[in-house]
């Protein structure tokens, strides 16, 4: 768990770190960067979490409830976050306020999938904390770590700028850390924490289709950026029923 918890944490510090050592970049990498991310958390959440999520016939009935409220909850999350962790970067100038919905939106979302790598198994008797889904959550944090620095740093100080980007970049560990000792002590039951991972599934549906859907705003062809998510979603598979 500890190795988890570091590289959770670190990924996120340095992506961050990297938006400041990096002042000018192109969008356009950055763009095909969200697009493999996007591709592999769908491809996981289809491929890992969710059947995981339905195998047990006690829980299915409802879990696709939970998915759902899931999917809508994060609808809530990105208003506060600007939709930040999807690539809204540009022309965002951000008060006192807004900066701490921003951060409230990120690190409720980063905490809750924490709990995806937390040490104990669902109801389907499935443990979720691969490499698989370390790797999905890593994809996914690491550019809305950086977007959240590249944003910030235009209306804040660097110190104030780094401080929160620690606290966006433990938010994720905290939360595997909290459900793991929360389960071990009996706080939390087993049921509990399946509905916490079909909130934290239906939240990575919206998060990897939106970026699906405004990675073409006008339905246009891109070939780079096809390959690239047909890329993702191979590496996903091949983790995934092969390694």
């Amino acid at each position: 768990m500890v190795i988890k918890i570091l590289v959770l944490f670190l990924s996120a510090l340095l992506s961050g770190l990297l938006a400041v050592v990096m002042p000018s970049w192109k969008e356009k990498n950055f763009k095909l960067i969200l697009v493999f991310a996007g591709s592999y958390l769908f491809s996981i959440t289809v491929l890992h979490i969710l059947p995981e999520l339905f195998a047990n016939p006690d829980s299915a009935y409802y879990m696709g409830l939970y998915v759902l409220i899931g999917f809508l909850l994060q609808q809530v999350l990105e208003f506060l976050s600007s939709g930040i962790e999807h690539g809204h970067i540009h022309d965002q100038h951000h008060g006192k306020n807004t900066v701490w919905m921003v951060m409230i939106g990120l690190s409720l979302h980063a905490l809750l999938e924490g709990t995806l790598l937390s040490q104990q198994p669902s109801l389907s008797g499935h443990h979720h904390g691969t490499e698989t889904l370390l790797f999905g959550i890593i994809m996914h944090k690491a550019p809305a770590a950086f977007a959240l620095v590249a944003v910030l740093s235009n209306s804040l100080k660097r110190s104030t700028v780094l401080f929160l980007l620690v606290i966006f970049a433990l938010a994720s560990p905290l939360g595997m850390l909290i459900s793991s000792v929360a389960f071990s002590h009996q706080l939390l039951a087993a049921e509990v924490m399946d509905v916490l991972f079909g909130l934290v599934a239906g939240g990575f549906l919206h998060i990897s289709t939106t970026i699906f859907f405004e990675s073409s705003p006008h339905h246009k062809f891109h070939l780079t950026r096809l390959l690239v998510s047909l890329f993702a979603a191979f590496l996903a598979i091949t983790s995934e029923y092969l390694i």
